[in-house]
């Protein structure tokens, strides 16, 4: 369902919490959404802003699931099919919510844009989608975090050799572009993930549940016509520092000289509402990770018999994967790890383990690796590989994509065994009801 939609839903359901008290975007509304657990929180008033914020809406994988109308078990699966088989690009119809009001007169200072960290290089949005058009391939949607320049400049942070910063490359280094803040779980998601080169992600969107778009009024570029708030742009050639801002891991990102955008106009529902996201929290965890589940999925499918894999939030929800297969070959462990590490590039270290132990348990997959595991036959070690930029223990040297050696520990147990010495034993139940 739509953003605003599953917000009214959330508030109807008792799970919105309501903060009435007037709070400032300096530092304040982060804390309190982070002592809050990110759980969903609505800021009616806000000091610097007319406009109220909300977050939490997808910091969990329940709520993910209860956006997308569907149980929570059936998440993976829905993702796994939208990424194998995305719809044709979205409608686009002629009138949307999101240009109710339009503001050519750009005064970015005026939305609710935070400062998140004490080390925060500025004002930050981290919460909007970019979408652009490539001149070969067409649409792209994705995320960049936005830097407040001023009244009508941010400074973005453009990953190299990604969508925007290839399209930016055939384009002679201008290009238009869309932020859009306050967007369904379905977009956030589909923005998420990494698709082949030349798939539209808003037919991901569209596979997840039906997303209709509507033209810009500035530029050649389309937003989906029920998001909150829509900035219309231009990448330019000119070049500021952006940063040090917090990433995946916690980490605090370096400084870099990265492209600034100018914003032409702003479009947006009448009383809109502001979204917002705590960088290396929950919800940009979420985000960030649970796209890399059906890739590695799909991919593991095509060696063995997959049942479900799990990003784990101790391995920032990026580096770290556990996989559970049914076994039917020896090799089949082995299999996985390899599949493992082609669906998901970044990915570091995985563990495979039977279909009896539970991947959303540590102490389970602990306890795996500890019956089930030989360093000496069970462990795969490929040096030397594409790694991520978020590592900081991996080679991340100046002008060269990130390497790092690469681990996967087959915690299965060995093939025909019988389970005699690899299975734990259990009490009987009682129904303690009858006794007590």
């Amino acid at each position: 369902m739509g953003f605003r939609s599953f917000l009214e839903k959330l508030d109807a359901e008792g799970e919105l919490t309501r903060i009435r008290k007037e709070v400032s975007t300096e530092y304040e509304l982060a804390g309190i959404i982070n002592a809050l657990q990110e759980k969903p929180i609505l800021f009616e008033k806000v000091k610097e802003s007319n406009i109220p914020v909300v977050a939490g809406l997808i910091s969990s994988k329940k709520l993910v699931a209860k956006a997308l109308n569907i149980k929570h078990e059936q998440l993976l699966h829905k993702l796994s099919n939208a990424i194998e088989n995305p719809f044709p690009s979205p409608n686009i119809v002629k009138n949307g919510e999101c240009q109710e009001v339009v503001e050519k007169n750009v005064d970015l200072t005026t939305l609710p844009i935070m400062r998140y960290t004490e080390r925060d290089g500025g004002k930050y949005i981290a919460s909007a989608i970019a979408i652009i058009r490539d001149p070969e391939l067409g649409r792209n949607t994705c995320f960049h975090r936005l830097m407040l320049l001023d009244k009508n400049r941010f400074v973005a942070r453009i990953v190299e050799d990604r969508g925007t910063d290839t399209a930016l490359k055939k384009s002679g280094g201008e290009l238009d572009i869309a932020m859009c803040i306050g967007n369904s779980s379905a977009v956030l998601l589909a923005a998420s993930t990494s698709l082949p080169k030349g798939v539209d992600e808003l037919g991901m969107a569209n596979a997840l549940e039906r997303t209709e778009l509507v033209k810009c009024k500035t530029i050649d570029v389309e937003a989906p016509k029920d998001c909150e708030i829509v900035l219309e742009g231009r990448i330019t050639k000119e070049k500021a520092p952006e940063g040090p801002f917090l990433d995946l891991t916690g980490i605090v990102d370096k400084v870099r000289d990265q492209p600034v955008i100018e914003i032409n106009c702003i479009t947006h529902r009448e009383n809109p509402i502001y979204q917002t996201i705590l960088a290396g929290k929950k919800e940009h965890r979420l985000l960030m990770g649970m796209p890399k589940e059906p890739t590695i999925f799909n991919e593991a499918n095509k060696v063995c018999e997959c049942k479900d894999v799990y990003i784990t939030v101790g391995g920032c929800s990026w580096l770290h994967a556990v996989l559970k297969i049914k076994k039917k070959h020896a090799d089949d462990g082995k299999k996985a790890i390899r599949a493992a590490f082609e669906g998901h590039k970044s990915l570091k270290h995985c563990v495979i383990v039977d279909e009896d132990i539970d991947i959303y348990d540590p102490n389970e997959v602990e306890w795996a690796i500890a019956t089930r595991f030989q360093a000496d036959k069970d462990a795969t070690i490929l040096p030397r590989l594409r790694g991520s930029s978020l590592d900081p223990s991996g080679d991340l040297t100046e002008g060269k994509k990130a390497t790092t050696c690469k681990m996967g520990l087959d915690a299965t147990i060995p093939y025909k065994e019988t389970g005699k010495g690899f299975k734990k034993e259990d009490y009987r139940k009682v129904d303690l009801s009858k006794l007590m």
